[in-house]
Protein backbone atom coordinates (compact mmCIF):
# COMPACT_ATOMS: atom_id res chain seq x y z
CA UNK A 1 0.00 0.00 0.00
CA UNK A 2 1.20 3.48 -0.78
CA UNK A 3 -0.03 6.70 0.77
CA UNK A 4 0.88 10.02 -0.78
CA UNK A 5 0.85 13.07 1.50
CA UNK A 6 1.97 16.65 1.17
CA UNK A 7 4.49 17.87 3.74
CA UNK A 8 1.71 19.74 5.52
CA UNK A 9 -0.43 16.59 5.64
CA UNK A 10 2.51 14.55 6.94
CA UNK A 11 3.08 17.17 9.64
CA UNK A 12 -0.59 16.93 10.66
CA UNK A 13 -0.35 13.14 10.62
CA UNK A 14 2.56 13.39 13.07
CA UNK A 15 0.30 15.33 15.43
CA UNK A 16 -2.52 12.81 15.09
CA UNK A 17 -0.25 9.83 15.63
CA UNK A 18 1.54 11.42 18.58
CA UNK A 19 -1.72 12.44 20.29
CA UNK A 20 -3.30 9.04 19.70
CA UNK A 21 -0.25 7.19 20.98
CA UNK A 22 -0.06 9.49 24.01
CA UNK A 23 -3.67 8.81 24.93
CA UNK A 24 -3.25 5.04 24.47
CA UNK A 25 0.18 4.55 26.00
CA UNK A 26 0.96 7.34 28.49
CA UNK A 27 -1.09 5.82 31.34
CA UNK A 28 0.43 2.36 30.82
CA UNK A 29 3.94 2.89 32.17
CA UNK A 30 6.03 -0.12 31.14
CA UNK A 31 2.97 -1.95 29.76
CA UNK A 32 2.92 0.04 26.52
CA UNK A 33 1.13 -1.21 23.41
CA UNK A 34 4.18 -1.69 21.19
CA UNK A 35 2.48 -1.62 17.75
CA UNK A 36 1.39 1.97 18.40
CA UNK A 37 4.93 2.97 19.35
CA UNK A 38 6.18 1.30 16.18
CA UNK A 39 3.74 3.19 13.96
CA UNK A 40 4.64 6.45 15.68
CA UNK A 41 8.30 5.72 15.03
CA UNK A 42 7.66 5.04 11.32
CA UNK A 43 5.63 8.21 10.84
CA UNK A 44 8.21 10.41 12.56
CA UNK A 45 10.99 8.72 10.61
CA UNK A 46 9.14 9.54 7.38
CA UNK A 47 8.80 13.16 8.49
CA UNK A 48 12.53 13.38 9.20
CA UNK A 49 13.34 11.92 5.79
CA UNK A 50 10.87 14.23 4.00
CA UNK A 51 12.55 17.43 5.11
CA UNK A 52 11.28 17.82 8.68
CA UNK A 53 14.20 16.53 10.77
CA UNK A 54 13.32 18.89 13.60
CA UNK A 55 10.30 16.71 14.41
CA UNK A 56 12.21 13.51 15.11
CA UNK A 57 15.23 12.08 16.87
CA UNK A 58 16.59 9.04 15.08
CA UNK A 59 18.19 6.82 17.70
CA UNK A 60 19.69 3.35 17.82
CA UNK A 61 16.43 2.00 19.25
CA UNK A 62 14.11 3.75 16.81
CA UNK A 63 12.78 7.13 15.83
CA UNK A 64 11.02 9.17 18.48
CA UNK A 65 9.38 12.60 18.47
CA UNK A 66 12.04 15.23 19.20
CA UNK A 67 11.97 17.19 22.43
CA UNK A 68 11.37 20.48 20.56
CA UNK A 69 8.37 18.83 18.87
CA UNK A 70 7.02 17.56 22.20
CA UNK A 71 7.56 20.97 23.81
CA UNK A 72 6.09 22.81 20.82
CA UNK A 73 2.43 22.86 21.76
CA UNK A 74 1.07 19.43 20.91
CA UNK A 75 0.42 18.81 24.60
CA UNK A 76 -1.93 21.81 24.68
CA UNK A 77 -4.30 19.83 22.46
CA UNK A 78 -3.97 16.83 24.78
CA UNK A 79 -4.65 19.03 27.83
CA UNK A 80 -7.75 20.47 26.15
CA UNK A 81 -8.98 16.92 25.52
CA UNK A 82 -8.23 15.84 29.10
CA UNK A 83 -10.02 18.88 30.52
CA UNK A 84 -13.08 18.24 28.37
CA UNK A 85 -13.19 14.59 29.41
CA UNK A 86 -12.69 15.46 33.08
CA UNK A 87 -15.45 18.08 33.15
CA UNK A 88 -17.84 15.92 31.09
CA UNK A 89 -17.38 12.96 33.44
CA UNK A 90 -17.53 15.12 36.57
CA UNK A 91 -20.70 16.85 35.33
CA UNK A 92 -22.43 13.55 34.69
CA UNK A 93 -21.29 11.95 37.94
CA UNK A 94 -22.49 14.92 39.99
CA UNK A 95 -25.82 15.00 38.14
CA UNK A 96 -26.32 11.27 38.74
CA UNK A 97 -25.44 11.77 42.41
CA UNK A 98 -28.05 14.53 42.63
CA UNK A 99 -30.65 12.17 41.20
CA UNK A 100 -29.58 9.42 43.58
CA UNK A 101 -28.57 7.20 40.67
CA UNK A 102 -32.19 6.52 39.79
CA UNK A 103 -32.97 4.97 36.44
CA UNK A 104 -32.82 7.82 33.99
CA UNK A 105 -35.27 7.23 31.20
CA UNK A 106 -38.09 9.40 29.97
CA UNK A 107 -38.60 12.48 32.14
CA UNK A 108 -35.73 11.46 34.41
CA UNK A 109 -33.39 11.51 31.41
CA UNK A 110 -34.38 15.07 30.60
CA UNK A 111 -33.73 16.08 34.22
CA UNK A 112 -30.36 14.31 34.16
CA UNK A 113 -29.37 16.06 30.92
CA UNK A 114 -30.46 19.43 32.32
CA UNK A 115 -28.34 18.91 35.45
CA UNK A 116 -25.36 17.73 33.42
CA UNK A 117 -25.62 20.89 31.32
CA UNK A 118 -25.86 23.09 34.43
CA UNK A 119 -22.73 21.56 35.90
CA UNK A 120 -20.89 21.72 32.59
CA UNK A 121 -21.82 25.38 32.13
CA UNK A 122 -20.51 26.13 35.62
CA UNK A 123 -17.25 24.30 34.99
CA UNK A 124 -16.87 25.97 31.59
CA UNK A 125 -17.28 29.38 33.19
CA UNK A 126 -15.33 28.85 36.40
CA UNK A 127 -13.37 25.60 36.27
CA UNK A 128 -13.09 24.22 39.79
CA UNK A 129 -13.07 27.67 41.42
CA UNK A 130 -16.47 27.22 43.08
CA UNK A 131 -16.08 23.55 44.03
CA UNK A 132 -16.05 22.93 47.77
CA UNK A 133 -14.97 19.61 49.19
CA UNK A 134 -15.99 18.99 52.78
CA UNK A 135 -13.61 17.33 55.18
CA UNK A 136 -14.72 13.89 56.35
CA UNK A 137 -17.12 14.38 59.23
CA UNK A 138 -18.08 17.96 58.26
CA UNK A 139 -21.76 18.64 57.78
Amino acid sequence: MELTLTKKELRLLCDLVYIGNWILNSPRGDERIEPYDAIESRVFYAAAKEGMPELADITSYGTIPSQPYVDGGVHEAILDYEDACFFNILSEELARRDLKDRDVDGADREELDARINEYYDEFSANGLENVVVKEPGDK
